[in-house]
């Protein structure tokens, strides 16, 4: 059984390995081989009978093996002896090391401790003499290698050595002190020193010593250097007012060239000694021009206010581009104030430049590089914050000034004439609102970016209203409503050209202006708003939000366009009143289209050309007007339709035909009177189609016959879609149908009502598809080949 099982075994191996000739071929080429083992035609039997052809070749073979064995076994012994030997040998080297290793770190301890105990007496002795130099390099030392005692401090000895060293360090920063007071005396003592190498070598022993030396003799001699500027614009001089803040920065820049020349080298240049001077300077002038303009608040008036912040402001610049601002962060006495971010988004819009100056550019132009920060912005202009209720107050009245101006001027000028560059434009009274709101803005600033920019975004909503109500809509034509009939004598009469529109070509001009003014500050308040919210304050930025301004040019555009669309409604009312009052149950035959269709297009030539013209850069509000004069027009005159009662056959073939042509006219109404054809938007198409269709299938209904009844019914159902008992009892009224038809019919009508689906809104209006023109009947299809014909 194992034997079958190794037969199938190494058949399956035979399988495996048997490779095709082209196979064999490339392997040779890549890898060529002498060895027998890597023939294809290897024949394992054959090799081990070459290899021992006999018995005994065999058992030579096994001895062999057996003497192979024994020598590796011998070598293996040797292996073990020498590595024994070798540990042996290593374990006398390793105490060497460690022996060697123990000896190196007590003598170098002991020369530490020589270093130590030699350079201690030293200090002691250095510090006796002021001998500060040496002593400056030999503490350093000392102190280094009293670090490496810190685990041996349990010896008396060495304690004994620290605690002298601190001995030292405490002697010396006392000694330092006294000779920096013996040099620098407080105000009113005699000075009996000054600079000195002993003094500058004594700032380098600071160096090394406890930091709070190094802070004590900057925070004195920072006190003394500045205890002139104290007496010198103290709160009752006259130099302390904001009129003459020139003179406070003046003398400190008197102050740091005699500081350079006198004392730059006796402190260390790592100690910044001039930055520290001046933005001590910067605290105290900020603390005590609070404190004046606190005791003469009602002194300061604007323009002075104005004049010291800018005065501030450069000083400020000057300091950013002399000094780094590395001492703002751990200035000695008083905790600088984190300085504010600038917020000037134009680089001529810096600090340096006059707040006065007034600049021309929109809100809308791009924003230029910002300017690089400036540490020390706010150091000392912080201290105008409280009272920039001032700036306000005057920009509240300027700009209350500069609206009654607009009034008095819009007055004086009149509206924009026609035919003129200014009929239909933006009034320039908008753009000089907001470039003074721009220059406001920018100066507030510059001031603040804090509570005042909130004040004055409340100042600019308060104007943009105003604007909005004494400029905008306080100057909208006032729309009487009153119509003046027209009969239809005086509509054939009527010749075309006459005036019955209710405004003038000014007066049409003037809407459409004001109109454009209002898109255009609707536009540009949003842009305020954005611009405000990047220059205030993070907290403060839900604040800023002009919404209820830009609502309120909204409501302008709104009611500039509802004055054209009852303009233009209320020139049409008269000649609509006049269909309405025509005998169509005489009328004999059909002609062209009737007067009334003639004075509704003649009107809606003589106004749609001028407000498209002056809308033409605001064409999306031009369209707004057709779709809404549409929206009124076509439910006034379906509901006038209804008021033509009785109507022929004939009287309702002419209706139809005028129908037809208003609804031509109302189609191309965006572009009627223009040279330059275009296609009125798919929106406002639809409304027309679907609205003139609605009048074109009242007609139809009424110029089908009644009888039947229930053909007459369906046929309504089908062509209206409309399930309203009242409009079904007009049509009645149209037909003339006498009041004992109308109970059997309406009874009719409700029964062939189809009924609603389930869940469907109940109500009157039915869905129905509008009838094909193949449905339509030879009558209207004669009509219209006659509308065509004279068109």
């Amino acid at each position: 059984m194992m034997e079958e099982e190794e037969f199938e075994l190494a058949e399956d191996l035979e399988a495996i390995l048997h490779l095709t000739p082209e196979v064999q071929l490339a392997i040779e080429q890549v890898f060529p081989s002498q060895d027998p083992l890597d023939r294809a035609d290897f024949n394992v039997v054959e090799y081990i009978n070459t290899l021992f052809p006999t018995e005994q070749a065999l058992e030579e073979a096994q001895i062999a093996i057996q003497q192979l064995f024994g020598k590796i076994k011998d070598i293996k012994d040797k292996a073990e002896k020498s590595e024994q030997m070798v540990k042996e040998i290593t374990r006398d080297i390793k105490q060497l090391d460690h022996a060697k290793r123990h000896l190196t770190t007590s003598i170098t301890t002991l020369n530490h401790l020589h270093m130590l105990a030699g350079g201690v007496d030293s200090l002691e002795a250095m510090t006796r003499k002021r001998q500060y130099g040496e002593v400056a390099n030999l503490l350093q030392g000392v102190v280094n290698v009293l670090e490496h005692f810190q685990k041996y401090m349990g010896i008396p000895q060495i304690r004994q050595l620290s605690e002298r060293v601190k001995a030292a360090q405490s002697e010396l920063g006392t000694q330092i002190l006294a000779d920096f007071e013996e040099a620098f005396p407080a105000q009113g003592s005699k000075r009996t020193g000054g600079p000195s190498n002993v003094l500058r070598d004594a700032c380098l022993v600071a160096n090394v010593l406890d930091p709070r030396i190094k802070q004590e003799i900057i925070k004195k001699f920072i006190r003394q250097h500045l205890s002139e500027y104290l007496v010198l614009f103290q709160e009752n001089q006259d130099v302390a007012w904001l009129d003459k803040i020139d003179r406070r920065y003046a003398w400190i820049k008197r102050q740091l060239v005699d500081y350079e020349e006198k004392y730059g080298r006796m402190f260390p240049e790592e100690w910044c000694m001039t930055e520290r001077i001046t933005v001590e300077f910067c605290h105290i002038t900020r603390v005590e021009l609070a404190k004046v303009m606190r005791t003469r608040a009602k002194e300061i008036e604007v323009k002075l206010l104005l004049f010291a912040i800018q005065r501030t402001t450069n000083f400020e610049g000057l300091l950013a581009k002399r000094f780094t601002g590395c001492t703002l962060t751990d200035t000695p006495g008083k905790k600088a104030e984190s300085p504010l971010k600038p917020t000037n988004p134009f680089l001529e819009d810096e600090s340096g430049e006059d707040l006065g100056g007034e600049k021309d550019d929109d809100l809308s132009k791009p924003k230029k590089p910002k300017a690089p920060d400036n540490p020390f912005h706010g150091i000392v202009s912080k201290c105008f914050e409280p009272h920039l209720y001032v700036y306000i107050e005057s920009q509240d009245k300027n700009l209350g000034e500069l609206i009654d101006r607009f009034v008095a001027d819009f007055r004086a000028q009149g509206p924009p004439k026609a035919g003129t560059e200014e009929g239909g434009a933006v009034l320039p009274s908008c753009a000089d609102l907001f470039v003074y709101y721009k220059k406001c803005m920018v100066q507030c600033s510059q001031l603040s970016t804090g509570e005042p920019m909130i004040a004055l975004t409340t100042i600019f909503q308060k104007y943009l209203r105003e604007y909005a109500w004494k400029i905008l809509s306080g100057n909208l034509p006032k729309s009487n409503s009153n119509s003046v009939g027209l009969t239809i004598t005086s509509l054939l009469k009527e010749k075309e050209g006459s005036e019955t529109a209710k405004f003038t070509v000014d007066e049409l001009c003037l809407i459409c202006s004001i109109l454009s003014t209002a898109e255009y500050c609707l536009a540009t308040t949003q842009q305020l708003e954005e611009k405000l919210k990047e220059k205030v304050d993070k907290p403060l930025v839900e604040r800023i939000n002009l919404t209820g301004e830009m609502d309120t040019f909204s409501t302008v555009i709104s009611n500039s366009i509802q004055l054209l669309v009852q303009d233009l409604d209320a020139a049409c009312d008269p000649a609509l009143t006049a269909m309405s009052k025509m005998p169509w149950q005489s009328v004999e035959h059909v002609g062209d289209q009737s007067p009334y269709v003639t004075s509704i297009i003649m009107h809606i030539k003589q106004n749609v050309p001028i407000i498209r013209d002056n809308l033409a850069s605001t064409r999306k509000y031009f369209t707004q007007f057709c779709i809404k004069f549409t929206n009124s027009f076509i439910p006034k005159f379906i509901n006038h339709l209804f008021r033509c009662k009785p109507i022929s056959m004939v009287g309702a073939e002419q209706l139809l035909l005028d129908t037809h042509s208003l609804k031509t006219v109302l189609l191309d109404l965006p572009s009627i009177g223009s040279q330059v054809l275009r296609k009125a938007p798919a929106s406002y198409t639809k409304i027309v189609v679907k609205g003139m269709t609605r009048a074109e299938m009242i007609l139809k209904v009424v110029m089908a016959p009644h009888e039947p009844p229930v053909v007459f019914v369906d046929n309504y159902i089908k062509l209206l879609a409309d399930g309203n008992p009242e409009t079904f009892q007009k049509i009645l009224d149209m037909k003339g149908l006498k009041r004992s038809e109308h109970s059997s019919m309406l009874e009719l009508f409700r029964q062939r009502l189809p009924t609603p689906p389930s869940g469907a809104d109940g109500g009157p209006s039915l869905s129905f598809s509008t009838p094909t023109p193949e449905q339509e009947s030879s009558r209207i299809r004669r009509l219209e080949k006659l509308i065509k014909k004279r068109l």
